[in-house]
């Protein structure tokens, strides 16, 4: 009976000996892990900008000018989440210097326009409503200041600091700090009309600004062009590059001092986790103008923008702008409303139900903990992985009967860092023979790829170069609809 025991028993002790994948240089923190999972957020362009037909305040406007007799941060909301979105930032001070919150540093806010008498708050009210349904709330806080008589001077830092003091200790949790890159130049700046050059490298000590954000709201993810825990993609064009790497050397970039060519795909060899955000506007200007409401991006258009930033291991932030009314127009809340249908029709028909087998071509020492089936459990806590040594493998996945597939859905399991360098997507003809639907590049967060209808009964995903063991955590097939 003893023997019948340890014979049984044998298998699992042998399993649970085998060591985990050690990570593969840099890797995420938690508070990047969850902003990862937020994935798709909005924008909210809304200023003083907004009712003088403008991209960009010289920072000159009278506060009686911001008056949307109509606001509705629910409005907002609700439209952003039937859009799939999961959190909303709001330009809380754009480079007017105006603020949308009553702030006690400055006169140049709210508290000061005729827009509820001066009991109003714009931050509040979305807080409240982001919250109210389930939404995640982010601040965006321009670094320049065109109003401001002290830019430029060291106490305007005590001012800038003391402006994220108030936002980050009076809204509840914040997801993420949005640092834009623009830096000095002309503007009022309390009355003097001239041009202010400051050193952004050196300037805005963000380090100390940084520190301040880590002790209010230590969760947030702070954006900026090089990070520190997010960066811009390169562009506003809707895309990250193809490669994407996570990866950045921090200490060589800074607020508008950075190559977009190395935003765009990241650096392979970087020394820091810093993952990409793509940010695009609905419209072609980022504050709302009359003149674009017939000139709303299509449906098509934001799914290849999800495509090209979700679909390459990137999170998306789609600004849409607020009207004079305080309310997003209604060709906005149409479009968002048809591409949150679009969105969730592309992923409803999940083929993974008629998968009949999967199997690897190496399993980290043949142990359960690490097979093939990982990738299809459900569980983003789980993945499959191969011996240290083994850079190349691949999986090949049997389905009950033939299916018809056009998108393949993959994820790395990047708590141990970002691996693959290239892969590939075959099916198994009626010959027998292997025929190549498609070829990609990085993985990291997730990848998805579009391809036209293809039929078969057996598919192969093969990781063609890696730069340490492969660790796959979420492999899914799915056939979506033809947008007309």
């Amino acid at each position: 009976m003893k023997k019948f025991l340890l014979f049984i028993c044998f298998p699992i002790l042998l399993s649970a000996q085998v060591t985990p994948p050690k990570p593969c240089g840099p890797v995420p923190s938690q508070r990047q892990l969850a902003w990862r999972d937020i994935g798709f957020y909005a924008f909210v362009h809304f200023t003083t900008n907004t009712f003088r037909n403008v991209e960009w305040g010289y920072g000159d406007a009278s506060p009686n000018d911001f008056n949307p007799e109509k606001l509705n941060c629910e409005q907002w909301v609700k439209t952003f989440k039937s859009a799939g979105m999961k959190g909303v930032i709001i330009t809380a001070k754009h480079h007017d210097g105006f603020c949308l919150w009553p702030s006690k540093l400055t006169d140049y806010s709210v508290k000061n326009s005729k827009w509820r008498n001066g009991q109003g708050d714009v931050v509040r009210e979305l807080s409240l409503a982001a919250h109210k349904y389930g939404l995640q709330m982010g601040v965006y806080l321009s670094p320049w200041d065109r109003h401001e008589e002290r830019y430029g001077t060291p106490a305007y830092l005590d001012y800038y600091r003391g402006q994220l003091h108030e936002l980050l200790s009076n809204y509840g949790p914040i997801f993420e700090v949005w640092q834009d890159g623009a830096n000095g130049g002309d503007g009022y700046y309390g009355g003097k009309k001239e041009k202010r050059i400051i050193d952004s490298k050196t300037y805005y000590e963000w380090a100390v600004t940084d520190s301040l954000i880590r002790q209010l709201q230590p969760n947030a993810c702070i954006f900026g062009d090089g990070g520190p825990d997010a960066r811009w993609c390169g562009t506003e064009s809707g895309y990250v590059g193809d490669p994407n790497w996570c990866l950045i050397t921090k200490n060589n970039y800074a607020p508008g001092h950075a190559d977009p060519n190395n935003l765009q795909h990241g650096e392979e060899q970087g020394s820091d986790w810093v993952p990409a955000e793509v940010d695009v506007s609905i419209r072609p200007g980022w504050f709302y103008h009359d003149t674009e409401n017939d000139k709303i991006k299509t449906v098509q258009q934001l799914l290849d923008i999800f495509y090209n930033s979700i679909g390459r291991g990137s999170n998306l932030i789609l600004n849409v702008p607020a009207d004079k009314d305080g309310l997003l127009h209604a060709n906005d809340v149409e479009r968002l409303q048809e591409f949150g249908d679009a969105l969730q029709k592309e992923f409803q028909n999940n083929l993974n139900s008629q998968i009949a087998s999967v199997k690897a071509s190496n399993v980290r020492g043949n142990s359960r903990r690490y097979a093939a089936r990982k990738v299809i459990d459900a569980s983003n806590n789980t993945y499959w992985a191969t011996n240290d040594r083994i850079h190349q493998a691949s999986l090949t996945f049997k389905f009950k009967k033939s299916i018809i597939l056009n998108r393949f859905y993959v994820r790395e399991y990047i708590q141990l860092g970002q691996r693959v360098k290239a892969f590939k997507l075959e099916l198994q003809n009626a010959n027998g023979d292997w025929e190549q639907i498609a070829t990609a590049s990085t993985i990291g967060n997730k990848r998805i790829l579009r391809f036209n209808d293809i039929e078969t009964k057996t598919l192969r995903f093969t990781i063609t170069d890696c730069k340490a063991c492969p660790v796959i955590s979420d492999i899914r097939f799915y056939c979506a609809p033809i947008i007309q």
